[in-house]
């Protein structure tokens, strides 16, 4: 990245858990999997829907009367996936199907293996591959495997009360996104300024609002930003909060306060946290400078910088 003209590339991974509770039906669902006894939901039209719902899509009713359904099927739609990416169901080269199972009305999302996209087909007779561990998840269906060969057996739905021993109450889904990210010749040029302990905006030329950080065009005006402009370092909280809950891998001490600041100059105010004063002490109008950490390319905190609160007037505007 040396190249002052270059624009930044960067890999970034989103990633948290997601946690969930389940209803009856998702519990009994998800739990069925656990022991090999897929259920759908019939609809008071009679239909049978595989995932199950909590409410009828077409009438909003309350759906509770749970079936079982046959672990084989049909495929009624596929595509193929010749690069698996990571968390996907299977490593090597798969199709992914829509799968209505025997008894159900609607199909159901998963993996085919097969050796390619030619022994693939859209009708193709098909059979649940179950996990050999199996925790109450919709990976306890390893994938579907081809039932071509086997004596054609489709069955219809059988009622289930939906009971069983420890049932799945909740589940945690790990949440992934993975991507490079390129911030543009704006967000590029503002980072490198940040870089030095500077910060520098863009100024539309039609309103003369200074953005920051700059974003290439106006969002109000719709024209595009050229011009650069350094403002701050110094500014003026125009709102804040009271931060009491820890955040995971964040060292640092509750409470603290995360605040608006408009850099001088600026035409909005951006994020950032306040310290060097106690946290009841933070309000509108404090005026503050930044504080660098060795090596950040970005302001740490800022803190009081001694001078006399801005007056209202001066800042209501960016509120």
């Amino acid at each position: 990245m040396t190249d002052a003209l270059e624009t930044l590339r960067a890999p970034l991974v989103v990633e948290f858990p997601f946690t969930r509770s389940l209803g009856p039906v998702q519990s009994a669902f998800l739990t069925g999997l656990r022991e090999r006894v897929p259920l759908g939901v019939r609809t008071e039209a009679g239909r049978v829907l595989v995932p199950p719902v909590e409410y009828d899509p077409e009438t909003a009713a309350e759906l509770r009367d749970l079936v079982e359904v046959g672990d084989t099927g049909t495929v009624t739609t596929w595509a193929w996936n010749p690069e698996p990416r990571r968390g996907q169901p299977l490593a090597s080269p798969f199709a992914w199907v829509l799968v209505r199972l025997d008894g159900a009305d609607t199909a159901l999302l998963h993996a085919l293996e097969a050796p390619g996209p030619e022994a693939v087909r859209t009708g193709m007779r098909v059979r649940i591959r179950w996990a050999a561990e199996r925790h109450g998840a919709i990976t306890d269906i390893a994938c579907f495997e081809s039932a071509e060969a086997e004596r054609d057996a489709r069955r219809e739905p059988r009622p289930h009360d939906g009971d069983f021993a420890e049932p799945v109450t909740g589940i945690v889904a790990a949440a992934r996104l993975d991507y490079t990210y390129t911030p543009g010749r704006a967000q590029t040029g503002y980072l490198r300024s940040l870089a030095e302990r500077r910060t520098v905006g863009e100024r539309c030329p039609s309103c003369a609002k200074v953005y920051v950080p700059p974003r290439g065009a106006c969002p109000t005006c719709g024209v595009a930003t050229s011009e650069r402009v350094e403002v701050g370092p110094r500014g003026t909280v125009t709102t804040y909060c009271i931060v009491n809950i820890k955040a995971k891998n964040l060292d640092i001490e509750v409470p603290y306060v995360y605040a608006h600041i408009a850099l001088d100059g600026a035409g909005l105010a951006l994020h950032g946290r306040i310290a060097g004063i106690p946290y009841d002490q933070v309000r509108m109008g404090l005026r503050v400078e930044p504080v660098w950490s060795e090596g950040g390319r970005y302001p740490d905190h800022y803190r009081p910088s001694g001078e006399p609160d801005a007056d209202y007037d001066t800042f209501k505007e960016l509120l």
